[in-house]
């Protein structure tokens, strides 16, 4: 029986989403344990796109002679696995290992957070899907990048692995540019290793707006201000210390951000899961799309060691993230916007979510 284009192509979104909310019983050789952001999983290439899947052994889901089943059927869908890469071998002059550094993920993204640590971590403040820190205490991790160990690793990383962007977070710091400034150095000193190299930073947004002309003076590509949800109450409850700083800021910086980056070279992360209303949550991502800011949906994922984790909170279901992603999607393709036209970072990657797979 022959497959109607647009029926195939709603079936693999299906299960592309219930791959990212159930995960999938693989050995992953890449994988990302804790860390700041809403992730803790493999990383697989899907049909040409990265992925990252939780690897979960009661998944309804596995992988066999590179495709993926539900059972005993199978969804249409390859798979494979992304390799171990080679500069995970290597370690700095002074003795520290590359992946201490930064990580890849995907098959072609650099990730690093160049400050490991937070002023929002501590239980009364910190946000409730992240781990920032517990890599840290982990020893998997150093506090703190320098400029010149980052730009060893991107160095090593695209020519050894055919790295092809790169993604910059941190933590937030105390001074008013919030961790802004050192970023700044850090996409010089990579740029000066690797240039042209796309680059993405993410930032929450600063006290001082003139930070973002020099992160794009500096050399990025593009920039996330991640707001994670627009409704005050769910930020109260999810991100105490990150609910203090008012959306009208939010706003301010993406606004700027838009100004100095252009159109879809912003970005913000929108938690599928976290209780907002479903239609709330659409309007608000139509409302930051009209603003030239790319909405990156993703369902929320309680990592080992998150606060949700130890309290018992669920993944959403893979209904909810579905219908979200759709309706999403189609504003993006309405105005245009497509996460790899941002350059670099996590809407240009689109692992960690299903925009991709649905045409945005």
């Amino acid at each position: 029986m022959r497959v109607d284009a647009d029926e195939q192509g709603t079936e693999h979104l299906a299960a592309r989403v219930g791959l990212a909310v159930r995960g999938v019983r693989v050995d992953a050789p890449v994988r990302r344990h804790k860390g700041a952001g809403p992730s803790d999983d493999g990383h697989v290439v899907i049909d040409g796109r990265n992925a990252t899947l939780p690897i979960d052994p009661e998944s309804p889901y596995t992988i066999e002679d590179g495709r993926v089943r539900h059972g005993t059927i199978d969804l249409g869908l390859s798979v494979e696995p992304v390799a171990r890469p080679r500069f995970y071998d290597l370690e700095t002059a002074d003795g520290v290992p590359y992946r201490e550094i930064a990580l890849l993920h995907g098959r072609d993204v650099l990730a690093t957070t160049v400050v490991q640590t937070c002023i929002r971590y501590g239980e009364d403040q910190r946000c409730r899907f992240c781990t920032i820190e517990e890599s840290l205490r982990a020893g998997s991790t150093v506090a703190a990048k320098t400029p010149a160990q980052l730009a060893e690793v991107a160095e090593a990383a695209v020519r050894l692995d055919g790295v092809r962007q790169m993604v910059m977070t941190t933590g937030t710091t105390a001074g008013p540019d919030r961790g802004a400034r050192h970023l700044v150095r850090c996409v010089r000193a990579v740029l000066d290793a690797v240039p042209g190299l796309p680059i993405q930073v993410q930032i929450e947004p600063p006290g001082e707006l003139a930070v973002l002309t020099e992160l794009r003076e500096a050399g990025a590509t593009s920039i996330g201000i991640h707001v994670e949800s627009l409704d005050d109450d769910v930020r109260r409850r999810w991100m105490p210390g990150k609910s203090t700083v008012p959306l009208r800021e939010y706003e301010e910086a993406w606004d700027e951000a838009v100004r100095v980056f252009g159109r879809n070279r912003v970005s913000t992360y929108l938690l599928i899961g976290l209780g907002e209303n479903p239609d709330d949550l659409v309007a608000g991502a139509g409302r930051l799309i009209d603003r030239g800011v790319y909405p990156f949906v993703v369902p929320m994922r309680p990592m080992l060691g998150t606060l949700a984790r130890r309290d018992g909170a669920k993944a959403p279901s893979p209904a909810l993230v579905r219908d979200i992603t759709e309706r999403v999607a189609a504003l993006l393709r309405q105005a245009d916007m497509k996460g790899a036209d941002q350059g670099a970072g996590c809407a240009a990657c689109g692992a960690c979510g299903a925009l991709s797979a649905a045409g945005a």
